[in-house]
């Protein structure tokens, strides 16, 4: 895709689209949203982990109530996404506990929360721990050269077990929806990342053509892939109770409900054995990585796929093994998280780096240096690296910027450490992912400049603003000028999920090309000359794969990706020798994202993602008790606040990306891929040796 030589909007921090209204309290989220007519919804969740459901007993007053059950169902029983096989309520077998078996709604809240069901049920025998389970949602092989020969190549071999937990969202607002009959159908209005998930659930839930299902996302408060999935649960179980009932209905979640019930990120055993040259050189990788998948498969698959791709990190190494497998557990289904995958999979081999570095008595700088991949290396899927490949750009940049071997040097036999990770991301989606979706977007013409009509969803990241950047100079046209319409399933084409780094790049890229359309149409009319001569005009566009990125989804070879995002972390930290507590002093994050369209967006991806990785490195120990979360709650479950948050140093490098709009990436995951690693890296600089996140006391206590 040609580049514009000029540009007027891309890479200036103007204003945020959505800024005036949110900071106004104009912007309406669910929850402020009331309708005449409407009933409140609450879920009733089983109790125990694996079992059968026998009966239920309604110990209240039911004058007033709907209530529903599975028998109210009007289409199939189950929440469709991958494998169809999770039901939208509990028939009779049950999974795992918070599982929803029966709907309630009333008019008046307090009453709805009274009202005492029982479930009677028999308790079976459940299975937590993924490695001891036999069912397997799916299982990945990436094999490069022979892995053999490459452990015979070796001059020594380090092995290594490698684990991390779930991790909750904690985004600012649980889920919500609202949903309205309608004209023989339903409208659906909620906090979501992707609209056209939730649709394609309640077509098949509730048995009624595409036509008679509209979904509405509300402003929304935060995702992180937590809403990528799960809004397609709560919204049926909204449009069960609404049409019954044939009211408006809201369900809402408390915090407590949101992180019991809802979708973590999945908890890792990964294991490396990696052989190594005495000169440092990387001969062999074989990897093992296993997924607890929880009790249905929800996204499972493609984050495994994610997870095994980034496995072998942004290394070079003829010969690689690595096998997946996301399995089942009794325990509440894990899914779609910031990072997807990639963040449990390169802790371990960071971590391993470090590791091996220690073993060969080698600068841990010098040994990422030697092995990081250069334009012209392959990955594990034989992918080949282009000019764009930054791995020594920003590793270079970040221990120069931190000073990192000084302090390396100097803080030795201290309670300061100082740590660094090296890592990668595939900005889209895996594989033949882009070509599958067949994303679509549109630019509509409006009297003062163009509207933008997509079906992908702003929740924080400034998806709204960097969208009309891009199309305001692609047309040369001034940026306020350019409207984005709101996200309706009724109104928007289907441009693909927002998530995994996609939504700038991709359907950036598609509007784009509809900009340069519309411009050439426009020739040397006005907007409003044009729509008196000639009416409306919308120009609509389908995703084009690009010819040169090639990829075997059986086999797991050639281009997963169109291209990856560099970064590197240094983690400076201080422990407490009475408490072991670990206090972050300073992160320094350099990222290569091909063209920052925002830079001040850009650098708030990068902290918030480094931030939310400091907590996945010390705090957010999930604590699961007979297969339920027992600290549901964000007082037990402990998150970074700007106490404990450091001093972020952002560092934003730029290689454009050649099929990117203006050059551009995808940036929202990378920077949590970092953090985890580069702290308990740091720790191991002070003599710790962990091998397990969250790097709590008590397990740094242990590895003292």
């Amino acid at each position: 895709m040609k580049r514009e030589s000029r540009t007027r909007s891309v890479g200036r921090a103007v204003v945020r689209k959505e800024g005036r209204e949110k900071v106004t309290g104009a912007a309406r989220y669910v929850d402020d949203v009331r309708m005449r007519g409407m009933l409140h919804g609450r879920t009733i969740r089983s109790e125990i982990a694996c079992g059968e459901l026998r009966g239920v007993r309604l110990e209240f007053d039911r004058a007033g109530f709907t209530i529903a059950d599975h028998r109210d169902i009007p289409g199939r029983n189950v929440v469709s996404l991958i494998a169809d096989d999770q039901p939208c309520l509990v028939e009779r077998e049950i999974r795992h506990a918070e599982e929803a078996v029966v709907l309630l709604a009333h008019e008046d809240r307090e009453r709805l929360l009274a009202a005492r069901v029982e479930l009677d049920c028999r308790t079976g025998t459940a299975v937590f721990d993924p490695l001891i389970s036999t069912r397997s949602f799916k299982d990945v092989r990436i094999e490069k050269g022979d892995v053999e020969r490459g452990f015979a190549e070796a001059d020594l071999v380090v092995e290594g077990e490698y684990r991390t937990g779930h991790q909750e969202h904690a985004y600012i607002e649980p889920n919500g929806v609202i949903a309205v009959p309608e004209n023989g159908g339903v409208v659906v209005f909620g906090s979501m990342q992707c609209p056209y998930y939730v649709h394609k659930a309640l077509t098949t839930l509730l048995g009624l053509p595409a036509a008679k299902v509209r979904v509405v996302q509300t402003e929304t408060g935060g995702g992180f892939g937590g809403k990528e999935e799960y809004p397609s649960m709560i919204a049926g179980h909204a449009t069960i109770l609404a049409l019954k009932a044939k009211r408006p209905v809201k369900i809402v979640y408390d915090r407590a409900e949101d992180m019991a019930a809802t979708t973590k990120r999945h908890p890792s055993v990964v294991r490396h054995r990696t052989g190594v040259r005495r000169d440092g050189s990387l001969t062999a990788q074989r990897i093992e990585v296993v997924l607890d998948g929880g009790a249905y498969t929800t996204l499972s698959p493609v984050v495994l796929s994610r997870a095994a791709i980034h496995a072998g990190g942004p290394y070079r190494c003829d010969h690689v093994l690595i096998e997946g497998r996301a399995m089942f557990t009794n325990t509440v289904p894990n899914g779609a998280f910031r990072g997807f995958g990639a963040p449990q999979t390169q802790f371990a081999g960071e971590v391993q780096m470090e590791r091996i570095a220690e073993a060969l008595g080698m600068d841990p700088v010098e040994l990422r240096e030697i092995n990081a991949l250069r334009p012209g290396d392959s990955t594990a899927t034989g992918q080949v690296m282009r000019d764009d490949c930054s791995a020594l750009d920003v590793l270079r940049a970040g221990v120069k910027r931190s000073d990192f071997r000084k302090k390396r040097r100097d803080w030795k036999g201290t309670s300061r450490g100082i740590g660094l990770s090296l890592f990668f991301h595939g900005a889209g989606f895996t594989g033949a992912g882009e070509v599958k979706l067949a994303s679509r977007a549109a630019l509509e013409l409006t009297e003062t400049g163009v509207r933008i009509l997509t079906g992908t969803t702003e929740m924080g990241q400034g998806q709204r603003t960097t969208h009309a950047q891009i199309v305001a100079d692609a047309m040369g046209i001034p940026y306020d000028r350019v409207e984005v319409a709101p996200v309706d399933t009724a109104r928007v084409p289907d441009s693909g999920p927002t998530v995994a780094s996609r939504t700038c790049m991709i359907v950036g890229g598609i509007l784009m090309e509809c900009a340069r359309e519309m411009k050439a149409k426009l020739g040397k009319l006005s907007p409003r000359a044009y729509l008196q001569k000639h009416g409306p005009l919308v120009v609509e566009k389908q995703y084009r794969h690009p010819e040169d990125i090639v990829w075997d989804d059986v086999n797991y070879k050639g281009d997963a990706y169109g291209t990856y995002g560099w970064g590197c972390e240094v983690a400076e930290i201080e422990v407490d020798p009475d408490t072991y507590e670990v206090r972050p002093l300073k992160l320094t994050a350099v990222v290569e994202i091909g063209k920052a369209i925002h830079p001040v967006l850009a650098a708030g991806q990068v902290e918030g993602g480094a931030a939310q990785g400091v907590g996945y490195a010390l705090f957010e120990d999930c604590a699961v008790r007979d297969g339920r979360v027992a600290n549901h709650t964000l007082t037990n479950y402990i998150i970074p606040t700007s106490v404990d948050t450091p001093p972020i140093d952002t560092v934003i490098l730029e290689r454009p990306y050649r099929h990117g709009p203006f050059g551009a990436k995808g940036i929202g995951e990378l920077p949590l891929d970092g953090a985890a690693p580069a702290i308990v890296n740091a720790l191991r600089h002070t003599g710790r040796d962990l091998r397990a996140i969250p790097a709590t006391p008590e397990r740094i206590m242990e590895a003292t």
